[in-house]
């Protein structure tokens, strides 16, 4: 069976593997577009530690199409889910990447710090560590917040101590329906629920109606609703103070007041602060979260206004041993951010676009979290081409091309497909609900309307054929915003290799007497390199280099390696590339040699 391979900007995004195709040969490592002015690259630095990889996404300020905000998981403060789950449930709003939010209480998901999204408060900063809003210019600004609130019924001001979170004796707390379902079970307590309840925007007065009272029991929360839960001597205040009927006057106030900023997340510590990396923040972190190299993340932005995501792996010796949170701080710089906080890190740390994991947890596998922190896109996108190059020659490898591309508002689209030579071979303008479209390849022209409607319509066009050489797909659409976006995606039409053969096991002999025949079918002359190499890609052999006519060709292999001594047993891989006018492509088979001990003298 042949190898899938994929290039290495398909690789890069942790994209499926399957089970055969045809691919171009792989190119130096570089940045590789997400989406529109959004990139993604990975690396290893070498350190005398170990090594350290490193997940790095690039992207614009966050304005007019592009939005940087936190993620609820579930939609509720309890609980958690993955990033890549996030992703996947909001992909019909937009197209986005992203990395793990903020610290979490394992037992039931609640984030250590603030989370403010669209103007309304969900939970309140933690004032002892950092927090990162994002203002309506697209600015980060990182800063400590504190929280108070104060509720009023037929009474004076008094104070509200937490919001969506349980209450402590002769305490206040409200919970919107962003919390959950129903209010936790406090003993003791005395809550009143409130009907009505506008959204939870901070620094202003929030009124709203009492309907009825509860005494030491859950409370549901529904949409639209809120409830006060107090204990204690607050209890009593609250029963003798909000009366059903009544109006309650509340306030969730920030300082300093942030009043720029409509979506945050917490996190911290404090990393960059005018371009320098800071050592020590002076936050609530233990020694023990700081100093260690693990998995880290963070946020920063550079003095243009674009943003970073950075993640590091960590805790998997001989594949990346992580960084201190300084290091991450002094990455951050490097990379030209004047401001930046961490986020939670260890098995948390994940990057994530389209539901697609990019890079690798420490867990072994994608930890679910509070939130996330996602840049956000909201024009046309056209996802990577399924194969990077279409070989319709009939050996089952690379036949068929998916293309697609994905709104997120009503949009009026354009789409075109350009063959070889800058020929349009299709073009289409259509008004386009939020949702995901195919686009036929190869193209088909579109079939007229019959002229007599008495007569039996016209059959389909036939696909126009398929022209050899490069091709793009370039999508353009108009939201009913007024916002312009465009996207694009390369790939190739190439039939020059097919039909490779090669034994699945071989015997390697001493002597060099057998050899494992290598078969494949040139439609057009080209100059072939047939290679053996170890599943890592190490070479051990090049057994042809040269030009080849069109037609069935074939070399043979005896086992050897460049030194002409036999390979160790184990398992290889047979790669045949072809060059030419057309471009390059290859084909892998897998190869399981067996070896022979040389006979006793």
């Amino acid at each position: 069976m042949v190898r899938l391979l994929l290039a290495s900007a398909l690789t890069a995004l942790g994209v499926a593997l399957g089970s055969a195709s045809v691919s171009a040969a792989p190119a130096q490592a570089a940045p590789k577009q997400l989406f529109p002015n959004v990139t993604y690259e990975n690396g290893v630095q070498f350190t005398p530690h170990g090594p350290v990889a490193l997940h790095i996404v690039r992207g614009p300020r966050p304005v007019g199409l592009y939005r940087m905000r936190p993620v609820l998981s579930n939609e509720s403060v309890l609980g958690r889910e993955p990033v890549s789950a996030m992703q996947r449930r909001i992909a019909s709003t937009a197209t986005s990447v992203g990395v793990n939010g903020d610290f979490f209480s394992l037992s039931d998901g609640r984030p250590s710090g603030i989370l403010l999204r669209d103007g309304v408060l969900v939970t309140q900063p933690n004032p002892a560590r950092s927090s990162a809003g994002v203002t309506l210019d697209g600015t980060l600004d990182v800063r400590r917040i504190g929280f108070r609130g104060t509720w009023r019924g037929n009474g004076p001001r008094r104070s509200l101590s937490v919001l969506n979170k349980a209450p402590a004796l002769n305490a206040v707390a409200l919970f919107t329906s962003d919390w959950g379902r129903t209010t936790p079970r406090v003993e003791g307590s005395f809550a009143v629920v409130l009907s009505e309840f506008p959204p939870a925007a901070p620094n202003v007065d929030i009124e709203a109606g009492v309907t009825s009272t509860v005494q030491n029991a859950r409370v549901g929360i529904p949409a639209g609703s809120a409830v006060l839960v107090a204990r204690g001597t607050a209890a009593s205040r609250l029963q003798a103070e909000a009366l059903v009927g009544e109006t309650v006057t509340l306030r969730l106030i920030l300082t300093p007041e942030w009043g720029e900023v409509s979506d945050a997340i917490g996190g911290g510590p404090l990393l960059v602060q005018n371009g320098k990396p800071v050592y020590r923040a002076n936050e609530a972190f233990a020694s023990s979260q700081l100093f260690p190299r693990g998995p880290r993340t963070g946020v920063g932005q550079r003095a243009d206004g674009s943003v970073l995501f950075v993640a590091t792996d960590g805790r998997q010796p001989g594949y990346s041993v992580g960084m201190t949170n300084f290091e991450l701080a002094q990455t951050l710089a490097r990379l030209g951010a004047v401001r930046g906080m961490a986020l939670d890190g260890g098995g948390s740390s994940t990057l994530a676009f389209e539901g697609t994991v990019l890079n690798r947890p420490s867990d072994g596998r994608e930890r679910s979290v509070a939130n996330s922190f996602m840049l956000q896109y909201f024009g046309v996108f056209a996802p990577p081409a399924a194969e990077e190059i279409v070989s319709p020659n009939g050996d089952g490898i690379s036949e068929r091309q998916k293309l697609s591309f994905k709104v997120v508002r009503q949009s009026d689209v354009t789409v075109t497909l350009t063959g070889p030579g800058g020929t349009v071979a299709f073009q289409e303008t259509a008004a386009r609900a939020p949702g995901t479209y195919d686009v036929a390849f190869p193209p088909t022209a579109a079939t007229p309307p019959p002229t007599d409607p008495t007569q039996p319509a016209p059959p389909p066009a036939e696909p126009t054929p398929l022209a050899e050489g490069p091709w793009t797909l370039t999508v353009s659409a108009s939201d009913d915003q007024g916002l312009g976006s465009t996207d694009l995606q390369r790939f190739a039409v190439n039939t020059t290799l097919g039909f490779l053969r090669a034994p699945a096991r071989f015997t390697a002999r001493p002597s060099g007497a057998s050899a494992a025949t290598i078969r494949w079918r040139l439609a057009r002359a080209a100059r072939v390199k047939v290679v053996v190499l170890t599943p890592e890609g190490v070479l051990m052999r090049v057994v042809a280099n040269r030009r080849f006519a069109p037609g069935e060709q074939s070399v043979t292999w005896n086992g050897t390696r460049g030194n002409r001594k036999l390979v160790a047993a184990g398992r290889y891989l047979v790669r045949v590339e072809a060059r030419n006018e057309v471009g390059a492509v290859f084909l892998e088979r897998a190869l399981s040699v067996r070896r022979l001990a040389a006979p006793k003298k």
